[in-house]
């Protein structure tokens, strides 16, 4: 039987809330001396918002809502089995807290997001962002030059963030893809999910080459489909702006649209991608709790997809072989 103290400490609303209840890594000494396999990060940051702010809440919301599960993984009911055991029940995560963000410090912020991605992938751990605003894809796959190989990247939007540079108008959220693109060692740009009205440089993305999947299409092709847009066995770098989903099941979203991406059909296409690719990182953005239902239900959705996708990486082969188990 378990003692109360114990008991009490897996309540939802008890306890500090790291990301699932991990160990926090509080500096790079510590880091360094901590053995661990997935680093979690924060960045919460929303100076790239043209509209409206509050995704800088958007990691603590994600980590509150982490609290919900419990140190033995999670169940999937349709696959009768429990994922992320071992990764929880051995230590293997590890919660590195936020990127210290200083206001209207632009570019020291975004060095700073940089640097911190390029010590963790260093370390030889597996990066998972939290956002912030859906700026950060850009100095964060920036610090993925360490990896020393190229890789393709799949985004998961309503917007292609494609917009043209000008002077004092380049780094917001609409436009991380436009610096992505232009990377050395990115092979490819995906945009999946892309549908609204206003997008209208994603006519410049499709004319740079880009890949950009509207809805029709995502759904004709479905979630296999979805995987094999890049070729199999190919390294994928996935970024995923929560208005992806359709607008009606993430209230607390600045930019939502209509005619979005469903739960279940987001969890089978990113279960697709994580067994057809080695997943090399993955960010979850823009939510924003100030704006969300009084249950949380943005970040919750945020949480569950974050949770669910980085168990099936975890469950796959090449993961197994990374980290020694095979």
């Amino acid at each position: 039987m378990e003692t109360p103290e114990r008991l009490y400490s897996t309540f939802p609303f008890s306890g500090i809330p790291t990301f699932l209840r991990s160990k926090h890594i509080e500096n790079e000494k510590a880091m360094m001396e901590t053995d661990f396999e997935i680093a979690i990060l924060g960045v919460p940051y929303d100076e790239g918002m043209p509209f409206m702010t509050g995704t800088r809440f958007g990691p603590r919301g994600l980590r509150e809502q982490s609290l919900r599960y419990n140190s033995k993984g999670y169940y999937d009911f349709d696959d009768a089995k429990i994922y992320l055991t071992r990764e929880l029940q051995e230590n293997r995560i590890v919660d590195l807290g936020d990127v210290n963000i200083t206001p209207l410090d632009l570019k020291g912020n975004l060095a700073r997001i940089t640097e911190k991605v390029r010590s963790v992938l260093r370390k030889g751990a597996f990066l998972v962002t939290f956002g912030g605003d859906h700026s950060i894809a850009y100095p964060v796959v920036a610090g993925y030059d360490v990896l020393g190989h190229d890789f393709h990247v799949i985004q998961f939007d309503a917007h292609p963030d494609y917009s043209p540079c000008s002077e004092g108008f380049e780094f917001t959220n609409s436009h991380p893809m436009t610096h992505i693109k232009k990377m050395p060692f990115v092979k490819s740009l995906t945009q999946v999910g892309i549908r609204s009205v206003r997008a209208f440089n994603t006519i410049d993305s499709i004319n740079d080459g880009n890949r950009v999947v509207g809805m029709k299409e995502f759904r004709k092709l479905g979630p296999d489909g979805i995987a094999t847009i890049v070729p199999e066995g190919e390294p994928v770098y996935v970024t995923i702006d929560i208005d992806a989903f359709d607008s009606s099941i993430v209230p607390g979203c600045v930019s939502g649209e209509a005619n979005g991406i469903l739960f279940q059909e987001m969890r089978e296409t990113l279960t697709a991608l994580a067994s057809k690719h080695p997943i090399v990182g993955f960010d979850l953005v823009e939510i924003a709790p100030p704006l969300d239902v009084p249950t949380q239900q943005t970040s919750f959705i945020g949480c569950q997809t974050v949770v669910e996708f980085l168990g099936k990486i975890c469950a796959q082969d090449y993961w197994k072989k990374r980290t020694g188990q095979i």
